[in-house]
């Protein structure tokens, strides 16, 4: 059985984070595996608090998953600190970790900030030249690339900005887009787009992390990264289409949270 490694936060409500990712990987028949890099409280409305795994717990959970079952795959998502990400990076070269994806989790679906601003660059450094593919939505890609995104010749373009300076491919989320959902894949000087329409479904809380597992689960599997791509879109549509709806309301809970230095939270 093929194995994938999920290094990404706990979501206390189950939709987004780990909990997305090993459902996912499950339902697409790889053997998942987890190490955490934070624990944060959050549901469908907001993040609430957030506290941070050490550097070293972290490194110490990948000796453990490298040394026993090795992945045949690696899935970076919520990863909010330099220490982490400096940690993460030096044990993913240790052990030579394959098919990497990194989903570049900045803020979360409910608007939630979840990266601290000294943690890009190390995120930039570190682990995006390790990466098979990075999974950036369209707020992400325009922190990245540094120009605004409102049509398909400025995806076009921030893909190209950003995949140049980088080893592998650049997906370009358009689930931001208010007429279709349509990603952009720039991969060695290519240009692949997966169309989709817009799926009129408010219940999206961890579709960025679904999308990036099911990528690295189709890599494990052994697809080419495009057709690893347009099969974890089809995976995420056919679920987003299904309009499953587990919500009550909002609760009583009123503010959002951004993570500090030193992972407090604000």
């Amino acid at each position: 059985m093929k194995t994938v490694l999920t290094i990404a936060g706990s979501d206390s409500s189950g939709g987004a984070g780990i909990q997305a990712d090993l459902k996912t990987m499950t339902c697409l028949g790889v053997y998942g595996m987890s190490a955490v890099t934070a624990l944060t409280a959050q549901n469908t409305t907001g993040v609430y608090g957030v506290m941070e795994a050490s550097p070293d717990f972290v490194a110490l959970q990948l000796d453990c998953i490298f040394q026993d079952i090795r992945p045949d795959a690696v899935k970076i998502g919520m990863v909010s600190s330099a220490g982490i990400i400096r940690a993460i990076g030096a044990k993913l070269r240790e052990y030579r970790a394959e098919h990497i994806v990194v989903d570049p989790v900045m803020v979360a679906t409910s608007g939630s900030s979840l990266m601290q601003d000294s943690a890009l660059a190390a995120l930039m450094e570190e682990l995006f030249p390790l990466a098979e593919a990075i999974t950036p939505n369209l707020p992400e890609a325009q922190r990245l690339c540094g120009f605004a995104i409102e049509s398909e010749e400025q995806m076009l373009a921030a893909a190209r900005a950003i995949g140049e300076r980088l080893p592998g491919g650049v997906l370009v989320k358009g689930g931001h887009r208010s007429a279709d959902a349509d990603d952009l894949l720039w991969l060695e000087g290519q240009a692949h787009w997966f169309r989709a329409p817009r799926v009129d479904n408010p219940n999206n809380h961890g579709s960025g992390c679904t999308l990036s597992s099911g990528i690295a689960s189709f890599l494990a599997l052994g697809e080419p990264l495009p057709r690893a791509v347009e099969k974890a879109k089809g995976y995420i549509t056919a679920a987003m289409e299904a309009h499953l709806d587990l919500g009550q309301g909002s609760g009583p809970l009123k503010h959002n949270y951004a993570i500090k230095e030193g992972g407090s939270v604000q």
